[in-house]
């Protein structure tokens, strides 16, 4: 790990190429390689977004509950952290009537605890959803965890130290290392990752932040995490030093994705509802994405599905 080089890293600060501002907030945002658009959730307005929109389909739909949480699936269908639930949403199909959507419940996750809600999450490599809670009550005690939920194998949660907010979760390339944070402490952390068994181990520090508040946090395909924190997108390199530091001047940064032909094209989702580009001074000779892998909701134990 290398946190020397955090003070020497300069702030790019860009206003962004915006590509749409729609709604009230931002989170989440998932390219969805099916439907070649990008996806994210706004759980101010309790809408779900879509850009470009798929033909005949609305940019956007109304859903009977808000999500700050969500993956694309196999089956063409989207799952959301809904408060303390998962749901998984049916899309509209073109040409349909615009509606409210409503989930259908999956789990209720911690029911006992009602402090708790979901706060962020992703896929692994194998197509099971790894997500984290966040303590909502003005206590801020450290009773949120983390879980991988899966239709082969339900809710296992996983051996990590309990969060007041779990933030910044992402998978290596090769999905053998997982990254996260408790979004109220100063540091990434790293473990080692095993899907097939939901176990961790060997947690240690991955790196510092460089700004307090860990958000959401992405890898590239030279293993490069990209980690949103303080409303600032940071490049960190494998080793855990910082390359680069990136601000939006037109609002804070709530999430961040690769996505476009060969996963070669980073956006920035602002906290706003703001959808930006990288300028090409800043955006040429990135590393390209890793495809998100769908989650596998067919209910088998078959090979998951990761498209680009």
């Amino acid at each position: 790990m290398n946190v020397a080089t955090h003070a020497a890293t300069p702030v790019a600060s860009t206003p962004g190429i915006m590509l749409i501002r729609v709604g009230q907030a931002g989170c989440a945002l998932r390219w969805d390689a099916v439907q070649q658009c990008w996806r994210w959730p706004d759980p101010v307005g309790s809408q779900l977004y879509a850009w470009p929109a798929p033909p005949a389909m609305p940019s956007g739909v109304r859903l009977q509950e808000s999500a700050c949480v969500m993956v694309c699936c196999s089956s063409g269908r989207v799952l959301l952290g809904l408060g303390k639930r998962l749901g998984m949403l049916e899309l509209p199909q073109p040409g349909q009537p615009v509606r409210t959507l409503q989930a259908q419940v999956l789990i209720t996750i911690d029911a006992a605890e009602p402090r708790t809600a979901i706060s962020d999450g992703c896929t692994d490599r194998d197509g099971n959803f790894v997500f984290g809670t966040a303590n909502t009550a003005q206590d801020q005690r450290p009773i949120g965890s983390f879980y991988q939920y899966s239709q082969r194998h339900g809710l296992r949660r996983l051996a990590l130290p309990a969060v007041v907010k779990a933030a910044s979760i992402a998978f290596s390339p090769d999905g053998s290392k997982m990254i996260f944070a408790d979004a109220l402490r100063g540091e990434l952390m790293q473990c080692d990752y095993d899907a097939e068994r939901a176990k961790v181990s060997g947690m240690k520090t991955f790196s510092d932040l460089v700004e307090r508040g860990a958000g959401a946090a992405i890898a590239d395909s030279k293993g490069n995490i990209w980690s949103v924190q303080g409303g600032a997108l940071v490049q960190y390199g494998s080793a855990g030093q910082v390359l680069r530091q990136i601000s939006l001047a037109r609002e804070a940064a709530a999430s961040v994705a690769f996505g476009g032909e060969g996963l070669q094209q980073l956006l920035v989702l602002g906290a706003q509802g703001g959808l930006y580009g990288l300028p090409p001074d800043l955006a040429n000779g990135l590393a390209r994405g890793v495809a998100d892998s769908l989650f596998n909701d067919s209910g088998s134990g078959s090979t998951p599905v990761s498209r680009t």
